[in-house]
């Protein structure tokens, strides 16, 4: 019985070594990162975006691009090339005819934009249009709901986020004054912002209610709104804001005109008068098609 103990043990000695020698271990590792094929939208983001601008529009959703706080959804397939020709029409190349070329879109704009389906909506209740991280990248919500046809939805839920994050980018690199601080001086109140109505901001002095939150957003809200507004809108937000907003907000306004052209080089009048010319021409591009 031993024996046969000590020979059986022995045949599974010469089957172990005899298994290994033959199967050795691979050099190719059996983890891969995720693969996606590669289709004609990425091809025309490579050309348009990421070489032109050194910018990567990102329209798949992946995690660690995405906020795990909120429930949302992918960003429908045929919005987000609308989207993506939207943002360089009304955007990036409206800089690049201001600026005279590329090159001050590719070294301040956010390096990412990154799109979701659905909307994101906070603990109170309200709606998030949009996103920035660090200047880094814009994630722009509620993608698969736009209507491209209507250029007040488009302003208020994309171009308003676009506009106001770009302008944090361009003050963190180059301050504002400090005179812009003195204006409304302790009249910044937090989050509490969101108790007032857009009539008590501007008559407080705010071109919105966000503005009232803090310095650097009534700085940025200030560009942000001029340029997704017509001159009628823009004039009628300082007639509601009566005489004692109306100062406050030229004040403000007037430090922010002259902060983009000794700073950047850049007539913010300009700027929206060639937002708005696009605007206008919107009718002659198919933007349901790569470009």
């Amino acid at each position: 019985m031993k024996k046969l103990k000590i020979y059986s043990l022995l045949l599974l000695a010469i089957f172990f070594i005899s298994s290994c020698s033959e199967d050795s271990l691979s050099g190719t590792s059996v983890i891969k990162d995720p693969q996606t094929k590669s289709n004609e939208f990425d091809e025309w983001i490579l050309n348009n975006y990421i070489e032109v601008y050194n910018i990567d529009f990102k329209y798949r959703m992946e995690d660690i691009e995405s906020d795990m706080n909120y429930n949302l959804v992918p960003a429908d397939y045929h919005n987000s090339i609308i989207m993506a020709n939207l943002v360089r029409y009304l955007c990036l190349e409206t800089y690049d005819k201001i600026t005279g070329s590329t090159e001050f879109i590719r070294t301040y704009f956010p390096k990412i934009v990154a799109l979701i389906g659905s909307p994101a909506y906070k603990n109170n209740g309200h709606m998030v249009l949009g996103t920035a991280e660090g200047g880094r990248k814009i994630t722009l919500y509620n993608i698969n709901l736009m209507n491209m046809n209507d250029i007040a939805q488009l302003n208020s839920w994309y171009f308003q986020t676009v506009h106001h994050e770009f302008a944090h980018i361009l003050h963190q690199t180059k301050p504002y004054t400090t005179d812009f601080n003195e204006i409304s001086g302790a009249d910044y109140v937090t989050d509490s912002w969101s108790d007032k109505d857009l009539k008590q901001a501007l008559q407080a002095g705010f071109i919105t209610p966000y503005a009232s939150s803090a310095v650097d957003e009534d700085f940025v809200e200030l560009i942000a709104t001029y340029l997704t507004s017509t001159q009628e809108v823009w004039d009628g937000f300082f007639e509601v804001a009566g005489e004692t907003g109306q100062p406050i907000l030229r004040a403000k306004f007037d430090i922010v005109v002259n902060y983009l052209k000794d700073s950047w080089d850049i007539n913010i009048t300009d700027l929206r008068d060639e937002i708005a010319k696009r605007i206008d021409e919107m009718d002659e591009h198919d933007f349901t098609q790569l470009q």
